[in-house]
């Protein structure tokens, strides 16, 4: 029992910047407040971090009044993006938005009632039967989450098109007031972007070619992992001032810790072992995360290293993140058939999500048709 991702759409803002910059204008505002530059500056240099797209241009950051003002930015830019990156998915598939038949919504940068994916119906021309479901407060781990929950929808409907929508826009969350080590983290590796993956049925035909390869990768399975007594480890506390920050430095530890077995007990489970996953998907936690994961896994810097050149070239977009990877590997990097490939990410629960993949070569793609 599999399913097929057919198309992986991004978009990224308009503003781009130098990492550099992003710390002169962010010492400006926290260091009056107490921060400590040197610290600033070096966590920002050590972040792997190169240049970030920022859904505004940089000098409006200082002038936002309060969590209301941004998150109302919030709405109409992530609305915006996300139909950018569907429509460019969809586009890749080879399908229109009258053909999709789910749509899975994911943030945790914001907060949208209607929800963003009713919003994005409206914009990009959605059936008005279409089923709906928003996704909130999964962080990080939800692009390989709402990957993993597609492939379970579509699994009891085989004829259908499910599309899932990840759109982050970090940089609004960044507390002015807060002058805290994970805030000043957080504000040297966040970015903004949206991606989207459609995904069909084992009744679907397989999708274009333009997509570098997506239209010949079958999702296999997926494994959920919550680990206990991790409520902390990452997160927002919800405030006056909005979303605030929650980040421990045990992440890497745990990581180091469960990852390694975790994988290897879900692989089992499809008789296979770390030695047969010919290519590797994985969120751009950070510098510290990545050699942790890379490590844990016995991995060689070669399967990280799109995950750090994603990191370096637009930051860690939470959600969107991992499929930012999961596209640049279609595009750079195409599986060669019947390779197998696992999509991972981790994040607040303390958790992780693990996708089981494979490239499909012509004999299943015409035995899927």
């Amino acid at each position: 029992m599999s399913t097929r991702l057919l198309s992986v759409g991004t978009a990224l803002p308009a503003h781009r910047h130098d990492q550099g910059e992003i710390t002169d204008a962010f010492a400006r505002v926290v260091v009056a407040r107490g921060a400590s530059e040197r610290l600033l500056r070096s966590v920002h240099a050590n972040a792997g971090v190169e240049q970030r797209h920022l859904v505004l241009p940089l000098e409006k950051y200082e002038s936002l009044a309060d969590f209301d003002e941004a998150n109302g930015l919030f709405i109409e830019h992530a609305v915006d993006l996300g139909a950018q990156a569907m429509l460019r998915a969809l586009a890749g598939a080879g399908l229109a938005a009258s053909d999709v038949d789910l749509i899975i919504s994911t943030t945790v940068t914001g907060l949208a009632v209607p929800s963003l994916d009713s919003r994005i119906a409206a914009v990009v021309g959605l059936r008005e039967d279409v089923k709906r479901v928003p996704l909130f407060g999964l962080g990080c781990v939800a692009g390989a989450a709402g990957v993993a929950r597609l492939h379970d929808y579509l699994l009891g409907h085989p004829d259908d098109v499910a599309v899932l929508v990840a759109v982050e826009l970090c940089s609004l969350t960044v507390q002015r007031d807060d002058t805290s080590v994970a805030n000043i983290v957080a504000s040297g590796l966040f970015g903004d972007g949206a991606a989207a993956v459609v995904m069909g049925g084992a009744g679907r035909a397989g999708g274009t070619r333009s997509t570098g390869g997506a239209g010949r990768v079958e999702v296999l399975d997926s494994r959920s992992r919550l680990y206990p007594d991790s409520e902390r480890t990452m997160g927002f506390d919800v405030g006056a001032s909005g979303l605030r920050i929650v980040l421990d430095a045990q992440v890497p530890a745990i990581v180091a810790r469960h990852l390694g077995g975790d994988v290897d007990r879900f692989l089992a489970g499809h008789g296979l072992t770390r030695a047969d996953i010919g290519w590797w998907v994985c969120h751009p936690g950070g510098p510290k995360v990545i050699d942790a994961l890379r490590d844990a896994l016995d991995l060689a810097d070669h399967d990280v290293a799109l995950t750090r050149t994603s990191l370096a070239r637009i930051g860690n977009l939470s959600s969107a993140s991992v499929l930012h990877v999961l596209a640049d590997t279609f595009a750079q990097r195409p599986p060669a058939p019947g390779t197998h490939g696992l999509l991972m990410a981790m994040g607040p629960g303390f958790c992780s999500e693990l996708v089981l993949l494979r490239a499909t070569d012509d004999d299943d793609e015409d035995a899927a048709s």
